[in-house]
């Protein structure tokens, strides 16, 4: 028998215990001094960029709001210089009703309504377009706006990965020679400053992805450039910086990266009209992926072909291991230094097989009433979560930099679940 691999915890069964009397499981908790402390690595990694600019365009990330849409989350990455990253149009309002507006948000959907593009141009975001078509339809819809970004599909030139797809086989952005096309479209439909943009993977482990990333945007802003005679003023390397999620894993060298684009941003633009080129991202999982954890409690157990531990939570609370057989790591609350020797399929309650957090799992010998902590929680987890099988969603609690706990979203009920019925005229 072995310990199986472990992660760390910034917190302790003491404290969860303490947490339980006030907040039943299942909950989502957040570590707010862990997000902060990423959220600073990641703007000083870049901190060159201002310089690089000339002072014209620090480095900013525009957190991804898709990752966990909660306005207490947003508002402790907005007063740390965080911009926002927004798809629709609940995304912008949760922007706005955090107070920033203006080019502090980065706007990039597809199959966009024309209202939606209007409530990102009345709030003075960047709107990054994904179709060329897009272009025409936004001049005729709402209105060109002065400062446009396009998405770069790159298609065979890039490798995808497994979450987000082969670029090539993706609904989103433009061709190569579409985007050219777009950019001298727009010019001479009065646009006069521009962006460029492109997400091309998600989840990614691999630092020198990210260095080519800046390396295919640097090239095509000098080629836009050389066929059009616009200057793009910055580039977007988009998000897709990976968390290790097992234990096994190494976390990304930020710094390294940063270093290298740096190297890059010298070699290939310091000569050329773009050597004031600026530099954003749009990172969401790696800022508060690391910082979430899903705290449930073990209720049934089941031997049949397999040994099953049943929890108090579901696959609407986090969806990922269900929808992509994604790892989580568990940690069994006071049983960290006991042996892994039992094999559980850890699962929840939803009338589908899928329905699992893990899969022939080893961990320590787990009992009824164990509180299990799910790692990793704290991107694509509560937001992902749904209602299928009238399951409610859990409440989402934050540890305050002081140590503190704050309820920062109350659990459904019933009551919120119906709202939308009408039961009066049956």
């Amino acid at each position: 028998m072995q310990l199986g691999k472990t992660k760390t915890l910034p917190f302790d069964k003491s404290f969860i215990d303490d947490l339980i009397k006030t907040y039943p499981t299942p909950f989502h908790l957040y570590d707010g001094k862990g997000i902060l402390d990423t959220n600073k690595r990641l703007h000083d990694a870049f901190a060159w960029v201002a310089e690089a600019s000339k002072g014209k365009k620090a480095f900013r990330n525009h957190y991804a709001v898709k990752a966990l849409p909660n306005p207490h989350i947003l508002k402790l990455l907005a007063d740390n210089g965080s911009g926002f990253d927004c798809s629709s149009v609940a995304e912008l309002e949760l922007c706005h009703r955090v107070g920033v507006r203006g080019e502090r948000i980065f706007f990039t959907s597809n199959n966009t309504k024309a209202e939606e593009y209007k409530r990102a141009l009345d709030l003075g975001a960047i709107v990054n377009l994904d179709d060329i078509s897009h272009l025409d339809y936004l001049k005729n819809q709402v209105g060109l706006p002065d400062l446009l970004a396009f998405r770069y599909n790159p298609g065979p030139l890039r490798e995808g990965n497994v979450l987000i797809g082969k670029p090539e086989e993706a609904k989103y952005g433009l061709t190569r020679q579409q985007i050219i096309e777009a950019y001298r479209t727009a010019q001479s439909w009065g646009v006069k400053r521009f962006g460029l943009h492109t997400m091309v993977a998600s989840n990614e482990l691999n630092a020198d992805y990210f260095v080519e990333t800046a390396r295919m945007l640097f090239e095509l802003a000098l080629e836009i450039q050389k066929s059009t005679g616009i200057v793009v003023e910055f580039v977007n390397l988009g998000g897709g910086i990976g968390i290790p999620y097992r234990p096994d894993q190494n976390e990304v060298d930020i710094e390294y990266v940063a270093s290298e684009i740096h190297n890059l941003h010298q070699k290939l633009l310091s000569s050329t009209n773009l050597k004031h080129l600026g530099l954003v991202s749009e990172n969401g999982r790696y800022l508060t992926g690391p910082h979430g954890f899903l705290v449930s409690r073990a209720i049934h157990h089941k031997d049949i072909y397999k040994q099953y531990v049943g929890l108090d939570s579901c696959m609407a609370n986090l969806m990922r291991p269900g929808m992509y057989g994604a790892y989580h790591h568990l940690t069994v609350l006071g049983k960290e230094d006991q042996a892994a020797d039992h094999v559980y399929d850890v699962t929840g309650s939803l009338c589908e097989n899928n329905d699992k957090f893990a899969i022939d799992r080893a961990l320590p010998k787990i009992d009824d009433g164990d509180l299990i902590v799910i790692h990793d929680t704290g991107a694509h987890g509560h937001s992902m979560g749904f209602n299928y099988n009238g399951k409610l969603r859990s409440a989402e609690l934050l540890i305050k930099v002081d140590g503190n706990v704050k309820l920062i979203r109350r659990a459904e009920t019933l009551e919120d679940h119906f709202s939308t019925l009408d039961f009066a005229n049956l």
